[in-house]
């Protein structure tokens, strides 16, 4: 293995309990994942950079503003040399009008702590309309 390489099976590990951070809705447990400078690039294409405002992309969510919402791992792939996980997903959401789902997956790249240098997520749906997905 190479010598910046991070054993596949703790990169597995730390995309899991990022996963499970999220279906806990618990955004410190999330937060805590993400180096200092990271990246979230969103699935709308909009970019956070550092922690301030990676946070403040995910607080509607975590704030309950799109109702309930679970990640179903369907896939997960590791490449231990580049220190990168691709996990793909079914989503699941809750809300007043009822549920839904959509499929995506996050590409996650991690330094040598494993921390999460850059979350890019991808989302497969007609149409994402989460801002006026919890509303009355």
């Amino acid at each position: 293995m190479s010598q910046n390489a991070i054993a596949p099976a703790t990169l597995a590990d730390a995309a899991r309990q990022f996963t499970r951070a999220f279906n806990e809705n618990d955004l410190d447990a999330v937060m805590e994942w993400f180096a200092e400078d990271s990246v979230y690039d969103q699935f709308d294409g909009a970019q956070a950079r550092g922690l301030a405002e990676i946070r403040r992309a995910f607080e509607p969510q975590f704030a309950g503003a799109f109702g309930v919402m679970k990640f179903i791992e369907e896939d997960l792939f590791v490449d231990a040399i580049e220190r990168k996980v691709m996990i793909s997903w079914a989503c699941s959401i809750e809300t007043k009008q009822g549920t839904g789902s959509w499929r995506g997956l996050d590409l996650l790249h991690f330094d040598e702590r494993p921390r999460i240098t850059r979350k890019a997520t991808y989302a497969k749906a007609t149409t994402l309309k989460l801002d006026a997905a919890g509303r009355d």
